[in-house]
């Protein structure tokens, strides 16, 4: 199976690349000419696309939503993360919700499609470097989705786990976004099996893995002490990653 990998993961790369550098420029004239609205139309058809790249390599998506997800409310999306491939079907699949990111400053530049959505889209860049300049960041992205009941992504593993085990949470971007935004709702978000994409690094990505991303019930903030609700939410989250 993995020498069949090889030639599937270069015509997934052409495909892939064709994808973003075809996406930049659609996103360029959708956010300058048209605004918010049109620009978010573009990326949420962009993970789509990414999707159906990853499809030529016989990856499979299971997702399961629950029935009252918190729209238009502000919302706090906590997951486990395990491959740049988690971003996909959480913008998609939670499209209703406007989906941000705290992404690392590093991806801001350089990446057609993607980091232009970081830079537009409404996310923030953080310098991981620079604790001052990150804590501000994450502040701004609560007051954000606080006054626009928008949705926000964090991994409070702080990292990927490259063998699907998760790390401890880490508390502190999770309590800055629970005090600045009060009147959040969080959704913890179990991520399972994205990591073997990346098994092999960047090439080959392995055939046939079945994504499953599994979206738990919303939790109001308000009705929990900080440390509480980050304890209930992390064994959430880790009930059901699957290994398999």
């Amino acid at each position: 199976m993995k020498i069949l990998s090889y030639p599937f993961s270069v015509v997934f790369y052409l495909l892939f690349g064709g994808t973003i550098v075809l996406f930049h420029p659609i996103q360029w004239i959708a956010f300058n000419w048209f605004g918010y609205h049109a620009h978010k139309i573009a990326v949420d058809a962009l993970q789509w696309f990414l999707m159906r790249c990853l499809n030529v390599l016989g990856t499979r998506f299971t997702v399961e939503l629950p029935d009252n997800l918190p729209v238009n409310k502000p919302v706090i999306i906590a997951s486990n993360h395990q491959s740049m491939w988690d971003i996909p079907p959480l913008i998609w699949f939670l499209r209703k919700l406007h989906v941000k990111f705290i992404s690392k400053i590093e991806l801001g530049k350089g990446i057609p499609s993607i980091s232009y959505n970081l830079r537009k889209g409404g996310s923030v860049l953080i310098d991981r470097k620079n604790p001052e300049q990150a804590t501000a960041q994450i502040e701004k992205i609560a007051q954000y989705i606080s006054s626009t009941h928008r949705a926000v992504v964090i991994f409070p593993e702080g990292t990927r786990s490259r063998d699907g085990y998760p790390k401890p949470f880490k508390t502190k971007g999770l309590k800055l976004l629970f005090k600045n935004a009060p009147d959040a709702f969080i959704l913890p978000v179990s991520i399972s099996n994205s990591w073997k994409l990346q098994r092999f690094g960047m090439f080959p990505i392995p055939m046939g893995v079945h994504l499953k991303m599994k979206v738990h019930e919303p939790i109001k903030i308000s009705e929990y002490q900080p440390d509480a609700l980050i304890s209930l939410v992390e064994q959430t989250v880790l009930k059901d990653i699957v290994h398999d």
